[in-house]
């Protein structure tokens, strides 16, 4: 049985059976396979896990909703990466327009054609061409910003995970500068939300790095530990609310977007920042 072996931290390494391959591909941007796993149909970039049928949902509820709920509007969004295309329909779903921006053509084409979850291939070539709710420009998100006039009331960065390579094109989307040329096209009370990697003790340096490069760039950080997946989430905005968790948790009820997987005890509880983030001197 073929099999993907993903590495998940020094030393360590994790193997997903692969029961039916349905795409292995290299793109001009990185290794792409769909497969039936026991998970379902999984998508792996570069032999990481990116989502899979039986997880996606948590993920993505738990990238989407916190920053939807922080932000004092939701008429605009932009999604950088997040080539499935859930990210783009929770937000629409939440009422906003979304602009969805992914560098790999491929990767988003292939993930439509055989995902079940995510765009469809009709609703992907309708965005492609532009509705009254979305539209996916394949363009590199850091010349995207540096172009666009719109002013957005999220922006959500959804990438594979920041490592050591250093021919890996999406590490400076990681970076201060990157995140200041995201709040820079910030609505008032908008937000910048990331993928923030694991908080797991020995998994965690992408979370301590990002969580300091937070609270340089904004003067308030929203942690979001997702309690049943592995994956943390960061959400910032430029000013200074004395109590954002509340604020997030009143706005649920209202929020047009019904997740299935966060409530108000979620954010509660998936708020607090690990122990080790807490006392590392950053949180």
């Amino acid at each position: 049985m073929p099999s993907i072996v993903e590495p998940v931290g020094a030393g360590l390494t994790r193997v997903w059976e692969l029961d039916e391959v349905l795409a292995d591909t290299r793109t001009a941007y990185q290794h792409l396979v769909i497969a039936r796993t026991a998970q379902g149909v999984s998508l792996f970039c570069d032999d990481e896990r990116q989502s899979t049928e039986a997880s996606q949902l948590v993920y993505h509820e738990a990238l989407m909703v916190p920053p939807l709920l922080l932000a004092d509007g939701r008429s605009r969004v932009l999604v950088i990466g997040s080539s499935e295309g859930v990210a783009t329909q929770i937000a629409v779903a939440a009422g906003a327009f979304v602009d969805h921006v992914d560098i790999d053509t491929e990767a988003v084409r292939t993930c439509a054609g055989l995902l079940p979850y995510g765009y469809s291939p009709a609703e992907l070539a309708e965005a492609e061409r532009g509705t009254d709710t979305a539209r996916v420009w394949y363009r590199d998100g850091w010349s995207f910003l540096a172009e666009t006039e719109h002013r957005y009331d999220v922006v959500v960065i959804d990438l594979p995970d920041e490592n050591t390579d250093p021919s890996a094109q999406h590490n400076r989307l990681y970076g201060k500068d990157f995140l200041r040329r995201c709040a820079g096209v910030l609505a008032p009370g908008g937000v910048v939300c990331c993928q923030a990697g694991c908080p797991t003790l020995w998994r965690n340096e992408t979370l301590l790095a990002l969580y300091q490069r937070f609270t340089e760039v904004f003067a308030t950080t929203v942690y979001f530990g997702s309690d049943e997946h592995e994956w943390a989430f960061l959400s910032g905005r430029a000013d200074t609310l004395p109590d954002p968790v509340a604020t997030m948790t009143a706005r649920l009820a209202t929020l047009p977007y019904r997740p299935s997987s966060v409530d108000a005890e979620t954010l509660r509880g998936g708020t607090v920042p690990p122990y080790s983030l807490r006392h590392s001197g950053r949180a």
